[in-house]
């Protein structure tokens, strides 16, 4: 079968979301369109200025719901269709407008409070101010949103219409306001109780291995070849699925069922090597977890995800003792070379021990002595023993000491994927040295690859110890690394 390249991977999920849009623009069109007289002609898809009237007078007309209920949502399907109809361009416009014309009434803000600072102790009055101050606090917007939200399959709508808000809140101050009144109204309505799980398989559905194939987001899947290699007999596959989306996979979960707990992806995924008997594996080992849209980004799931995989398995597999990841340490070379780079300082002097510093030195050609930052640039490393082999120990040491002790404000790893297993209840179990050497295992860490492990009986104190003390569990292996 024919390899998938990135590029053709990058046009099955613009695919997917052609077919999205098309869908949703479909299933809004007859209630959209059973009384035409109601709406203005489509505008331009860029959104010039001379349409932006038409359609905040569209959007005040569904906010007011003109002529009743039905009404009102055929409005909110005809500005969705407005919205799908758009460019990129227009698309951002149509929601500088939403954010700025139908944000909070200032003026009412401040009125409201002066009433409540007046009512002083009588309680009906003070009620009252308190009522009024929260209805001032509630942006038209969140209405909007609400009302698209009622329409056919609108929460996969707002999903993928907060991906688009990701992108483009950096440099606009309304946008991320917007983006953020959208965040909390989804993680309000999104229970993850709701939430249910499905294996996938070689027989599943075309349209959903498609969809695997699209979302997987850590190890790129290269054939349908490679896919099946994911869904054989010592392989599971499963996805969370939401009635809200119903058709759709929320967050992909890939496990392999082994002996030992793994240390090398190339391993694990050779579609060489011999299908292992699944009910002789004593390890699952979680190699791939992908959340399927950016829109649900910061809506989370909890150890809910793990522990329904964990049970699912240990229910199907009487051996299984060990449950751990193989998981990539994306945001490792970044951190690193923000520490080598950093201004008026001896960077290395300050991250290696003169024992490293001597050892990588002793690898320039000729009389330039090496250092850590020129011996990483080097493109093909990995495959040089020597130079490998001075790497190994500072790396392995700076990279323990990122995943356990370098933290964001407020107390969470810097590592995403660390914040999210240390969150679940793992601990750190192990570093592996070159475990990942594609050219992205390489520019994210260096090659390295983590094993974070799931000890049924701690995951709960683990938890509590993260998230209440931001104390990072790992085991004595991490702990002699920190140490040097």
């Amino acid at each position: 079968m024919s390899e998938l390249t990135t590029r053709e991977s990058e046009i099955t999920r613009a695919s997917l979301l052609n077919r999205t849009m098309h869908n949703l623009r479909e299933a809004w069109r007859e209630m959209a369109d059973w009384r035409e007289e109601l709406f203005a002609a489509t505008p331009g898809p860029n959104l010039p200025e001379k349409d932006t009237e038409a359609l905040k007078e569209q959007m005040r007309d569904c906010l007011e719901a003109r002529g009743g209920e039905v009404s009102a949502r055929a409005r909110a399907a005809n500005l969705g269709r407005i919205y799908l109809s758009l460019n990129a361009q227009g698309r951002k416009r149509f929601l500088q407008i939403l954010a700025r014309e139908f944000d909070i009434d200032h003026q009412a803000v401040n009125k409201a409070v002066t009433a409540l600072q007046k009512a002083g102790d009588n309680h009906d009055e003070r009620a009252k101010a308190e009522r009024t101050l929260r209805q001032a606090l509630h942006p038209p917007r969140l209405r909007l949103l609400t009302q698209l939200n009622a329409l056919p399959e609108g929460f996969h709508f707002l999903v993928d219409l907060r991906a688009e808000l990701l992108m483009w809140r950096k440099d606009d101050p309304a946008l991320a306001a917007l983006e953020r009144d959208l965040l909390s109204l989804l993680a309000s309505w999104f229970d993850v109780g709701f939430l249910e799980l499905r294996r996938i398989s070689w027989e599943s559905p075309a349209a959903l291995l498609e969809k695997v194939i699209a979302y997987e987001a850590v190890h790129p899947i290269k054939s349908w070849d490679d896919l099946k290699n994911r869904l054989s007999a010592d392989r599971r596959c499963f996805a969370f699925f939401h009635p809200r989306m119903a058709d759709e996979p929320l967050i992909i979960v890939q496990v392999a069922l082994v002996h030992g707990i793994a240390d090398d992806v190339h391993t694990l995924l050779d579609e060489a090597a011999p299908v292992l008997e699944p009910d002789s594996a004593d390890t699952a080992i979680f190699y791939s977890i992908s959340n399927a849209h950016e829109g649900l980004s910061g809506i989370s799931f909890g150890n809910f995800l793990i522990k329904r995989v964990v049970d699912e398995l240990t229910h199907e597999f009487k051996n299984l003792k060990t449950f751990a990841t193989l998981s990539p340490i994306p945001d490792f070379r970044h951190w690193l070379n923000g520490k080598l780079n950093e201004p008026g300082k001896d960077a290395e002097a300050e991250l290696l021990t003169a024992a490293e510093r001597k050892a990588l030195a002793a690898t320039g050609a000729s009389n330039e002595p090496a250092s850590l930052s020129s011996l990483l640039q080097i493109p093909d490393w990995p495959r040089n023993q020597e130079l490998a082999k001075a790497l190994k120990k500072p790396l392995l040491r700076l990279c323990a000491r990122f995943l356990a002790k370098e933290k964001r404000e407020g107390g969470s790893t810097v590592d995403r994927v660390a914040h999210f297993h240390l969150s679940n209840g793992a601990r750190i179990e192990r570093l592996n040295w070159l475990a990942n050497t594609s050219s992205q295992g390489i520019a994210q860490s260096a090659g390295l690859m983590v094993n974070y492990l799931y000890k049924l009986s701690d995951i709960e104190a683990n938890h509590e110890a993260y998230r209440g003390e931001g104390k990072v569990m790992s085991s004595s292996a991490i702990r002699s690394l920190l140490k040097g």
